[in-house]
């Protein structure tokens, strides 16, 4: 992998390690618990364990996958707000969605004055 012609290095970082454990309910969507680990695969009680969520919405194009953290402390605080974290979630990407409709309107390209009404382009010959 180069970019620029120089090499990039892969590597993972010691100091953000995590365990991860999937919890879901087969029907709306799954939690991730994320507990910090040290190098050895001890629990590091410095950082603070993380809940993700994730589900999808059905939109007109087809499944749209979500993820999101949740505000939580333990287990049973993230599968009570899984829900509101999920709806948060959703009013955040509708909003992005809106936005990038907005910019992609912008960029229409206007016919610019003095252009034939009629969308024919602007050649010299003229049929009788």
């Amino acid at each position: 992998m180069e970019q620029s012609g120089q090499p990039t290095e892969i590597a993972m970082d010691a100091n953000s390690l995590c365990r991860e454990e999937t919890f879901t309910d087969n029907r709306i969507g799954t939690i991730r618990k994320l507990t910090p680990v040290t190098a050895g695969g001890e629990e590091d009680h410095a950082r603070p364990v993380q809940y993700i969520g994730s589900t999808q919405i059905m939109t007109p194009g087809g499944a749209l996958p979500l993820s999101f953290e949740i505000p939580a402390s333990t287990l049973q605080e993230a599968v009570e707000g899984f829900g509101e974290a999920a709806q948060q979630a959703v009013e955040r990407t509708m909003e992005e969605l809106r936005e990038l409709q907005r910019q992609a309107a912008s960029q229409i390209v206007v016919p610019k004055a003095g252009m034939d009404p009629s969308g024919m382009g602007g050649g010299k010959i003229q049929m009788p």
